[in-house]
């Protein structure tokens, strides 16, 4: 059995009624649920069953060796794609040394990108180009669920224009996931112009007054734009992984 969702559990329970696996072989697959103890990191197993999700892997904080250990439970024993987000070069070569190559976008790496995609439009839009590394933490993890990710870029609020001659893509989408520093203003703009969920991100890109992203999460937080919904500061994932949860499962 490769990985705890629903589908590996019911393989397994076939393998053991037509006898191609032995109670034995079941127990010990079974012994890795709900979690495995490595020590230094309790690997949950058990969260693609509960959220639909497997876990992913947050490199900041840890050493090389953890990402590779864990990222290495995670593709033996786990399900579906494998995620290490935020990951330092360091981590990144460790990790790719170790298992193999992956998809690199954003400071995330992806392994076992999933064969089919999904049929909903995701648009990701980004004020300015200075906020693309979030978009490609965004698209990234979008992919790692099976989304295929539409991108726009570098539509921000003081050049308007630019999001009007893409109108037709933000308002036939099924999802748009906003991601903006300075002022925040393309979150409001993007939530007006559409009926689909929306979810902000704001970025730490900006000048003194911008307090490293604070002054947009606030405007994004007061936006008049009925139901934004809001994550963390550069929290690409975050938003991702909100809208993954708003299209349901597969």
């Amino acid at each position: 059995m490769c990985g705890v969702d629903d589908t590996a559990l019911r393989t397994l329970i076939d393998g053991i009624r037509s006898g191609t696996i032995t109670p034995d072989e079941a127990v010990a697959r079974l012994g890795r649920l709900p979690f495995a103890d490595m020590g230094d990191a309790l690997v949950d197993h058990h969260r693609t069953i509960r959220q639909g999700m497997p876990e992913a892997v947050y490199g900041p904080g840890k050493s090389p060796e953890q990402c590779v250990r864990i990222v290495g439970e995670l593709l033996e024993h786990g399900s579906g794609t494998v995620l290490l987000t935020r990951a330092s070069d360091a981590q990144a070569k460790a990790t790719t040394a170790a298992h193999g190559p992956a998809v690199e976008r954003g400071g995330c790496l992806a392994w076992r990108l999933p064969e089919t995609v999904r049929p909903e439009r995701v648009l990701v839009v980004t004020a300015g180009t200075a906020d693309v590394p979030v978009a490609d933490e965004v698209a990234v993890t979008l992919e790692a669920h099976g989304v295929s990710a539409d991108r726009l870029h570098d539509v921000g609020v003081a050049g308007l224009h630019r999001l009007l001659a893409h109108l037709d893509r933000v308002t036939t989408a099924d999802a748009v996931i906003v991601v903006a520093g300075m002022e925040g203003a393309l979150a409001s703009v993007v939530g007006g112009l559409t009926g689909r969920p929306v979810v902000a991100v704001p970025t730490s890109v900006g000048y003194g007054a911008g307090l490293d992203g604070v002054t947009a999460l606030l405007a994004m937080h007061a936006s008049c734009a009925s139901g934004v919904t809001v994550v963390g500061i550069d929290n690409g994932f975050g938003a991702a992984c909100a809208i993954v949860r708003v299209l349901g499962p597969r």
